[in-house]
C-alpha cells in the first residue's frame, strides 16, 4: 500500500506544482510564448478552460487556477485517506488544502532559487527555462538587492531570500495547523 500512496502523492504533487506555476506565471506576467510556459499552459488548459466559464478572474488573480490547485490537494487527501481507511472531515481537508498550496508555493520558490543560482554559475543566460525562472523569482529578489547589492561578483540576495523562506517555514510550522505535516 505504501508504493501506491507514494505514486498517488507524487502524481498529485507534480500536477499541483504545474498549477501553482500557472498561477505564478500569470501574477508575474511572465512570457507565455516561452517553451516552458507553453508546457505549463498546455498541461493545465484542458481543466482550466471549462472552469473559467464558471469562475471568472477577480482582479489579477485567476480564481479558476486557485480553485484547481485547492481541488488537486483535496482530491489527493481524499484518495489517500480512503486508501488508508481513515475518516474524512471536510473542514480539515479544506484547511489542509489551503495550507498545502501555500507551502508548496514556498517550496517551489525555494527550489527555483537554487536552480537559478546554479544556472548562474554555468549558463550563458540564453536558456528559455532560465529566462522564465528569472521572471518568476526576480520580484522576490529585487527588493533584497536594494539593501544588499552584489559584492565582489557575488549576489547574496539569493542566500538572504532562502534563509528568509526557511525562517518562515520553521515559524509557520509552530503556529499553523498541518504545516509541519506537509
Amino acid at each position: 500500500m505504501d508504493a501506491f500512496s507514494f505514486l498517488i502523492n507524487t502524481i498529485f504533487d507534480l500536477y499541483l506544482m504545474v498549477v501553482i506555476l500557472r498561477i505564478w506565471l500569470q501574477l508575474a506576467r511572465a512570457d507565455f510564448y516561452n517553451p516552458f510556459s507553453q508546457f505549463v499552459v498546455k498541461a493545465t488548459q484542458p481543466i482550466l478552460a471549462p472552469l473559467r466559464r464558471i469562475l471568472p478572474s477577480m482582479g489579477g488573480l485567476d480564481t479558476a487556477s486557485v480553485f484547481l490547485a485547492l481541488t488537486v490537494v483535496t482530491a489527493k487527501v481524499v484518495i489517500l485517506s480512503l486508501m488508508a481507511g481513515a475518516g474524512i472531515d471536510i473542514l480539515t481537508v479544506l484547511l489542509f488544502a489551503v495550507v498545502s498550496v501555500f507551502k508548496e508555493a514556498g517550496v517551489l520558490l525555494f527550489w527555483m532559487l537554487i536552480l537559478r543560482a546554479i544556472l548562474s554559475w554555468v549558463s550563458q543566460g540564453h536558456n528559455p527555462i532560465e529566462m522564465v525562472i528569472a521572471q518568476l523569482t526576480e520580484p522576490f529578489i529585487a527588493p533584497i538587492r536594494r539593501f544588499i547589492p552584489p559584492m565582489g561578483g557575488l549576489d547574496l540576495s539569493f542566500l538572504v531570500l532562502m534563509i528568509g523562506l526557511n525562517f518562515i517555514n520553521i515559524l509557520l510550522s509552530q503556529y499553523v495547523p498541518f504545516w509541519a505535516m506537509i
